[in-house]
């Protein structure tokens, strides 16, 4: 390693990314540095993933109550206690954070908890003192925006839901993300009523518009007020006796209002760019301030690399994690990694949950030309008895000149765990004929996948 330098490599961010790249360039043999201002794991550990699915599991809990009774059992008086949760969630993620340090030392890793600042391309400034450093990386992800409306300061984002002192009993939620959508099954799912208000026909823009119209109308059988092609005006306080004299008037650009204990915006999320130095290195950004990249992570100057939600490309959590990777490869292990972005499933863990893999039928069908569509919608054996009248909606799209399936997708109980392994017959170029030559596992909501013979309509 070159020796001029205090740092082989100097990686501002100790999230997900930037964690994984510091570990392997450590194991690697490289002198490495990470910075991080806030927490070490970043938005996954803290205020993202690993937190969310905590709230999502413990919004679960209310549908096992009520599906109970169909099955033989009484469930006595119930109540639930927000800070108790909050309280135990706040102890696994400090729990996580100390494996997260832990990792980065047996790495021999420096850890600055501190905010670091790009000074040139070989220098980063960080606790009043400078470090020189061959390679830099920026690994700062994102953060909540928040709309210049009237009011705004009254709102929330993420970030402090997962910190609330008390669970609201009327809430609002801007944005058709999701994050938007996933809180709103959390609070509905913890006894609260929700609204979520998105400016555009419908939310999850993105995502197969089968898939979007089969979850709207699920969250809508369980009372979630959905309103779509709305915005917010203005937000104004109100006495809210159920938020105890503290709660928000919300205006819509229609005209209505209605009160809530809390508003929360998840109207997207920024590159996390501003201040770091970025123009003093004449580093290209692109229109929403994230860092432009090549296919091996390299910025537009030569020794600097950026990976995770900074450069708005997937932003989730094991894309970061393999390009973080990858840059320590390419610069470390004396071999070019390139991460492979396409196929990259995802989940929204809604009640019910989507999970998607590949193409949505739209691009398909701009990409192919001639595509066949097979679905099938069910009502699962579980509810059968339960009595709940939660359908499940399932969707393969294949290219019809050669068979393959491009697209898996699905809304559902256990979509992201049924996905998953569906993924990996995706990006192995898996035919339909092949779906077809599986055998399913029975009964299961999953065996549907090979047995969808069907073509769905043009």
């Amino acid at each position: 390693m070159a020796e001029q330098y205090d740092f082989d490599l100097f990686v501002i961010g100790a999230g997900s990314g930037g964690v994984r790249a510091s570990r392997v360039a450590g194991s690697l043999g490289a002198r490495v540095a990470v910075a991080e201002e806030h927490y070490l794991g970043g938005t996954c550990v803290n205020v993202g993933c690993i937190p969310k699915k905590l709230l999502v599991y413990a919004a679960e809990f209310s549908d096992a109550f009520e599906d109970a009774a169909g099955f033989g059992w009484s469930v006595g008086e119930r109540s639930f206690d927000w800070r108790r949760l909050i309280a135990n969630k706040n102890e696994e993620i400090l729990r996580l954070n100390g494996i997260y340090e832990g990792l980065l030392l047996q790495a021999g890793v420096r850890i600055f908890p501190r905010r670091a600042t790009i000074v040139d391309a070989h220098t980063i400034e960080c606790a009043g003192a400078r470090y020189s450093t061959k390679y830099i990386l920026i690994a700062t992800g994102g953060w909540p925006m928040m709309p210049r409306i009237p009011g705004a300061e009254l709102a929330i984002t993420s970030n402090e839901a997962f910190f609330l002192e008390r669970m609201p009993e009327r809430v609002t939620i801007v944005g058709g993300g999701y994050i938007g959508v996933e809180f709103a099954g959390i609070f509905h799912g913890l006894g609260a009523q929700v609204t979520l208000v998105h400016r555009g026909k419908i939310f999850l823009r993105g995502f197969d518009d089968d898939l979007r119209t089969a979850l709207a109308a699920e969250m809508r059988k369980r009372g979630i007020d959905l309103r779509f092609e709305c915005r917010v005006a203005r937000i104004e306080r109100s006495a809210s006796p159920d938020a105890g004299g503290a709660g928000v008037r919300v205006i819509l650009d229609d005209g209505t209002a209605h009160e809530s204990s809390l508003i929360m915006f998840a109207t997207g999320r920024a590159a996390n760019t501003r201040g770091l130095g970025c123009e003093r290195v004449d580093l290209m950004l692109d229109a929403a301030g994230g860092v432009v990249v090549d296919n091996y992570s390299r910025s537009s100057v030569e020794n600097i690399y950026a990976v995770g939600d900074v450069t708005n490309r997937i932003t989730l959590t094991p894309v970061a994690i393999a390009e973080g990777r990858a840059v320590a490869e390419t610069l470390f292990g004396k071999r070019a990694m390139r991460v492979d972005h396409a196929n990259v499933a995802s989940a929204v863990f809604s009640q019910p949950p989507l999970a998607t893999v590949g193409l949505t039928e739209s691009e398909a069908r701009e990409k192919f030309g001639a595509v066949d569509i097979y679905k099938s919608e069910f009502r699962p054996l579980m509810h059968t008895l339960s009595g709940r009248g939660e359908r499940t909606f399932m969707k393969l799209v294949v290219d019809r000149a050669n068979d393959r399936v491009v697209g898996c997708h699905m809304v559902g109980a256990a979509a992201a765990e049924i996905v998953q392994g569906l993924a990996i017959a995706i990006q192995c170029g898996a035919t339909k004929a092949q779906f077809d030559a599986t055998i399913g596992i029975h009964p299961t909501a999953a065996e549907e996948f090979v047995t969808m013979r069907e073509k769905a309509s043009p």
